[in-house]
């Protein structure tokens, strides 16, 4: 009887491929035979799943986005049971370090894949903007609960807010990228930051706990 295929897995894999192959030499370095090289299959079969480099690309970001979007709550679930605004945007903005081989890998391939869409057409468009469009609005939700809850400054501008948190996360992780600086030092940046915005919590730990 014939093996059955499962299509989801493979397209995983050959995805899993090109994300490894753009950690390594760079995305823009990337192309349908270095994925199959990568990938231990025919150059056809990529094809046969991704019509273009450009759909193969997309489909990664995609891949990318939703496996960061459960470190975070990976990251919000070590908070509690109920966590404060605080925890969660401090979840959100960690991710934006580099601080393994995973969210390294999402952060070169995210930076890239940005800089290349300025350029080409066909990596260019609305989709690529929802994702930090959604976190920013989810942030500024926060804030303003934040806010609301007598947590923060009542004067604060909610949006405004979230756009400088949204830029400061995105710079220190480009900092790590190029060596600038170190995880634990983009990371005590960020616990700086936020100990001013919400004066009278405590950072977590990464445990659930709060850091005396």
């Amino acid at each position: 009887m014939p093996k059955l295929v499962d299509h989801e897995e493979r397209r995983a894999h050959i995805i899993d491929a090109l994300l490894r192959t753009a950690a390594d030499t760079g995305l823009h370095a990337v192309t349908m035979r270095s994925v199959a090289i990568e990938a231990g299959v025919s150059v056809r079969l990529v094809q046969y799943y991704f019509d273009t480099k450009e759909q193969l690309l997309l489909a990664a970001m995609t891949r990318l986005a939703v496996r960061m979007g459960e470190r975070v709550r990976d990251r919000v679930r070590t908070a509690g049971p109920s966590p404060a605004p605080r925890d969660i945007v401090e979840a959100v903005l960690l991710e934006a370090v580099p601080t393994d081989e995973e969210s390294r890998t999402f952060h070169l391939v995210h930076t890239e894949y940005a800089v290349l869409s300025v350029t080409d057409p066909a990596l260019a468009g609305q989709s690529f903007l929802a994702a930090p469009n959604e976190m920013e609005d989810f942030l500024a939700g926060l804030l303003t609960d934040a806010r609301q809850a007598g947590d923060t400054d009542p004067r604060l501008d909610a949006r405004q807010e979230a756009v400088v948190l949204m830029a400061a996360s995105a710079g220190l992780g480009l900092s790590v990228l190029l060596g600038q600086r170190t995880a634990d030092d983009a990371t005590a940046v960020l616990h700086y930051h936020l100990g001013r915005l919400f004066p009278g919590s405590q950072a977590s730990d990464g445990r659930g706990t709060t850091a005396m």
